[in-house]
């Protein structure tokens, strides 16, 4: 087991830390502040291929190893976390359902527009009666001739203002809703497909966070997704690929509020003398940078897994988990060590503060990440 990234990892690590600080460093702070997703960036990351990262080759996409994926999601996070989720999610929950489980015409239709950027992919599962509760979904998929008819709403949908292209999880059958969850593709511009208000969150504010309606949406067969009644089997495979993405996001948040925090206790005097000198703070900064190398060594494990073609579930809930508290006591550290200068707009630490918190919420909340590696413990072969 090697513990040093390979010269590979160095150089995507770089290569992406070098654009993030140069393109989103110097308007992370507007975009956040007017909720304004950053068309021209995402413009100059189409070519680098950031949206086709877990799309094969064959399909236009990047195709890259999972490490590398964290470590670009991470990055992006560090400087601008609401761009690393628009990328974590278009290609986690957006993008690899489809080439995971899509027919080789589903994937030739729709994997090389995602793997460009040209559409921006969404996952729909929430609902105002569904969330952690995935059996719970109301939306209804009703089978009319050469296709299906949608209808159901769909909450809180991470680039649902922006995106292109939806995975909607429907119903086929009523009398079974647990049993009868399917996956449909959706386009933007479907007569029956349509947003909703943007909505006015705590952080992730760049991040065009919609409800998605359908009304009497007509989809061909060629949409359905794997079988009708797998839906439950895609999403939980989508949702584990996801959660690495988001334990990366919240890795770099961590980090991002960690480089803040030093920077600043390093200039920042008091008493005549720097932050830095002070016991408190360097056990604070201590804490922060174990926990970081922690946070990564978890991700990193799913990643490899993943990688090996082996079963990570578990892995990428523990990941999850740690690395999304991590960001919040990470990000609460940091704005203690600014102190009141902490709590003001014009410093980044208050921005990474609300960003954190959500890390603990979607792609499953911390709860269900327990109760996955709970379930994964209580059976595992003594």
């Amino acid at each position: 087991m090697d513990f040093n990234p390979c010269m590979k990892h160095k150089v995507v690590r770089k290569t992406v830390r070098e654009f993030a600080e140069a393109e989103l460093g110097p308007i992370a702070y507007e975009i956040d502040r007017d909720a304004r997703f950053p068309w021209e960036v995402i413009e100059k990351m189409k070519p680098l291929q950031y949206f086709g990262l877990q799309i094969p080759r064959e399909y236009g996409g990047a195709g890259v190893d999972s490490i590398s994926y964290a470590i670009i999601i991470e990055e992006l996070s560090r400087v601008c976390a609401a761009v690393g989720l628009c990328v974590t999610v278009h290609n986690s929950v957006g993008a690899y359902p489809i080439a995971a489980f899509g027919t080789e015409e589903q994937k030739r239709m729709f994997l090389p527009e995602l793997a460009s950027g040209e559409r921006i992919g969404a996952f729909c599962l929430t609902e105002a009666n569904a969330g952690s509760d995935a059996g719970g979904v109301e939306t209804s998929a009703v089978r009319q001739g050469d296709g299906w008819s949608l209808n159901g709403t769909k909450i809180f949908v991470t680039n649902g203002g922006v995106c292109g292209t939806a995975l909607i999880f429907a119903v086929t059958d009523p009398s079974n809703p647990r049993e009868a969850a399917s996956v449909f593709i959706v386009s933007k511009g479907m007569p029956g497909f349509s947003v909703g208000e943007i909505e006015d969150l705590c952080g992730m504010r760049a991040n065009q966070v919609s409800s998605l309606f359908l009304e009497d949406c007509c989809v061909g067969l060629e949409r359905l997704l794997g079988r009708a009644g797998q839906g439950l089997k895609i999403g939980l495979a989508a949702l584990d690929t996801g959660r690495i993405g988001i334990a990366a996001q919240a890795l770099g948040i961590a980090q991002g509020a960690f480089d803040e925090a030093l920077k600043y206790a390093k200039e920042r005097q008091q008493f005549r003398k720097p932050l830095s000198s002070f016991q408190t703070i360097q056990n604070y900064l201590a804490d922060m940078d174990t926990e970081i190398d922690a946070g990564r060594l978890l991700l990193h494990r799913a990643c490899a897994l993943k990688d090996a073609g082996r079963p990570f579930g578990p892995e990428a809930a523990k990941a999850k988990l740690f690395c999304s508290g991590l960001a919040v006591r990470a990000a609460g550290l940091a704005v203690q060590i600014h102190g009141g200068y902490g709590y003001s707009k014009e410093y980044a630490v208050e921005r990474y503060f609300r960003d954190a918190k959500v890390t603990e919420i979607y792609e499953g909340t911390s709860e269900v990440q327990r109760m996955v590696i709970s379930r994964a413990a209580l059976t595992r072969p003594e």
